[in-house]
């Protein structure tokens, strides 16, 4: 008996395990993915104009200024004049968006915690920790 590994096998597998978390955790998620994605892209790189976010996840200008109008709406970003162009918008964070998208990761994270601690074994937790390292080796 061999201990080989099928590397599509394991992706396979390694796919649907990690979907199968995303969706339940994005179940009790306030705002929309796309929303969420667009906000912590602010959050993380600072204010852009929406043909620049657009174009960062690879979707219609149209899409993005919906979105945009919608997280506006909400009072999660702000809309500012482009400083060398008057046509353009520059879309920034506000302080209430920088919170909903923390607020919104700390539940995801508290999630995953207590699933941790309910779930697995001191050696499985031990393991887990091992794996996540393996994990961002693989996203680089």
């Amino acid at each position: 008996m061999t201990d080989e590994l099928d590397p599509l096998e394991l992706a396979a597998e390694l796919r649907l395990a990690i979907g199968t978390l995303v969706r339940r955790l994005r179940a009790d998620d306030e705002l929309p993915q796309n929303q969420a994605a667009v906000l912590g892209r602010l959050v993380r790189e600072g204010p852009c104009t929406t043909s620049e976010l657009a174009g960062l996840q690879r979707v219609r200008h149209q899409s993005m200024a919906r979105t945009v109008a919608l997280l506006t709406e909400a009072g999660l970003v702000e809309q500012q004049p482009h400083a060398t162009d008057g046509r353009k918008l520059v879309i920034t964070a506000t302080d209430s968006g920088v919170h909903a998208l923390h607020e919104q990761r700390a539940r995801r994270e508290g999630t995953i915690a207590a699933a941790i601690t309910e779930r697995l074994t001191p050696a499985e937790q031990r393991q887990l920790r091992d794996t996540v390292i393996l994990l961002a080796k693989l996203s680089r």
